[in-house]
């Protein structure tokens, strides 16, 4: 049977800090503050997959058909150890969180009066899946619960009960397709700003009050340790490989348990795998997302198996998470990775609040919302709100011409920097970051005043080719 290979490494890993930028592939001139929104591919863990791409290439009907099932199944073994489930076929790999998340909410048979739950801090793609669902027979409903930062831990969980309280005050009648269902989209980890929610106790209030969970855990696997999911217990769970846990783009992983796997009765595309639920004599769920061959399946119960398809992807990816974990235990395993970065992010942000003059997101909280990613305000006049001209003169003036990045977004009034703390990352990258940021406002500020002529600046036709005129400058400044 086939097996990845376990990372050997041959001598102590750099020490944290700048030392570890030579196990990336960083252009030497960029201060990557931004690991939180694509990840970073570890130097190890890309020559680590050389030979499964070159397997893939040296016989790609071998690699395609057989091969990669095996390094799969050993993967995802692992894998459901690593975030606590129960069983291995509670698991399986994806390309990315929104498509996990786009199987689950797509999977649910909807009726009339049926609620869709998410809040304003979604992703957008995820509440706009949730509000594409609703805009289309049989209409169910979508809503949303707000949160806004600053705020509590026991804040959240006291309205978040209240607010599943009186969504069920409002369902109690039963209509003739049975009692209207709500499916609640919880974010383990907030995008932006990027906060960790009090997730599992809202996964219990959820049981409590009878309503599907579905979790957003994008950020969490490498940032959020201890996740144990058979304690946790959501009826749906979803992240990413690729951005905390080092693993190649795109890798991500659907966590199902038994009890609720009759849900998703097809993948996303559906599988050659698919077997109608009428025709089913037992699970169909892992086969489809593994794209084994239902005829072998059937008639030799999986002593060979034969992946025909939902679709032509790289698989290798998904191998290169197995390797990400070799890298980690390497590096000395998730405590001490963890514990690096979040020193490195409340430290940072300190530091970077003192530059700016402001405040980290939760302060006022004992920064109970905060691992490794730290969320400053920027001292900008508050009439300049949310608008894409601002964030698209950040990303201009940062990322272009200086070459450093962190997350901008605005929020509850502020416009904020969302900054990812990484084992490359110093506190001086904060120092420089926020003298940047300090020059950027100035400039912005002249440019459109104190946030009221913000509209009078902007072409009364912005194209898409106005709005990415910036990057193409930059893309040919590169090439040439």
């Amino acid at each position: 049977m086939a097996e990845v290979t376990k990372l050997q490494f041959q001598s102590d890993p750099p020490p944290f800090g700048h030392e570890m930028r030579k196990c990336f592939s960083f252009d030497p001139e960029y201060i990557n503050m931004n690991h939180a929104s694509y990840g970073s591919l570890p130097v190890p863990v890309a020559e680590a997959i050389k030979p499964y791409y070159a397997m893939a290439e040296g016989n790609p009907d071998l690699f395609h058909r057989f091969t990669q099932t095996e390094l799969i199944r050993n993967v995802r073994e692992r894998m459901t150890g690593f975030i606590g489930a129960a069983h291995m076929d509670e698991v399986v790999f994806v390309p990315n969180a929104s498509h996990g998340l786009n199987t689950v909410l797509r999977s649910f048979i909807y009726n009339e009066g049926d609620i869709i739950c998410s809040c304003n801090t979604t992703y957008n793609s995820i509440s706009r899946t949730a509000q594409y669902l609703s805009d289309i027979p049989p209409y169910p409903k979508h809503i949303q619960f707000t949160i806004m930062f600053p705020t509590s831990h026991a804040e959240i969980i006291t309205n978040w009960r209240a607010y599943l309280r009186s969504l069920n005050e409002s369902r109690s009648a039963t209509t003739k397709l049975g009692r209207p269902k709500i499916v609640a989209i919880i974010d383990s980890m907030i995008s932006t700003p990027g906060v960790l929610l009090p997730w599992k106790e809202m996964v219990k209030i959820c049981k409590e009050e009878d309503v599907w969970s579905v979790i957003d855990a994008a950020h969490s696997i490498g940032q959020e340790n201890n996740l144990n999911l058979a304690k946790a217990d959501p009826d749906f769970w979803v992240t990413n490989c690729h951005k905390w846990l080092f693993a190649k783009r795109g890798c991500g992983l659907l966590y199902v348990p038994m009890r609720n796997q009759h849900i998703i009765q097809s993948s996303f595309p559906t599988s050659y795998a698919y077997i109608s639920p009428k025709n089913r004599d037992g699970p169909n769920f892992v086969e489809q997302f593994e794209c084994k061959s239902v005829w072998h399946h059937l008639i030799f119960r999986e002593i060979l198996i034969l992946p025909l398809g939902n679709g032509t992807i790289d698989f290798v990816p998904y191998i290169s998470a197995s390797c990400a974990l070799d890298f980690r235990e390497w590096l000395g395993g998730e405590d001490v990775i963890n514990d690096y970065c979040h020193r490195i992010a409340l430290e940072g942000g300190r530091r970077l609040a003192s530059i700016l003059g402001t405040e980290i997101i939760d302060e006022a909280q004992g920064y109970e919302f905060t691992l490794n990613m730290v969320n400053v305000a920027i001292p900008f006049p508050p009439k300049i709100s949310s608008d894409f001209a601002i964030e698209m003169a950040f990303r201009k003036k940062l990322l272009i011409k200086k070459k450093i990045y962190p997350a901008f977004f605005y929020h509850n009034g502020k416009w904020w920097a969302r900054c990812s703390a990484q084992i490359w990352s110093q506190i001086e990258d904060f120092e420089i970051l926020g003298e940047l940021i300090l020059d950027a406002c100035k400039e912005i500020v002249a440019e459109f005043g104190d946030g009221s002529a913000v509209e009078e600046k902007l072409p009364k036709n912005l194209t898409l080719a106005d709005a990415f005129e910036p990057y193409d400058q930059a893309l040919k400044a590169v090439v040439s």
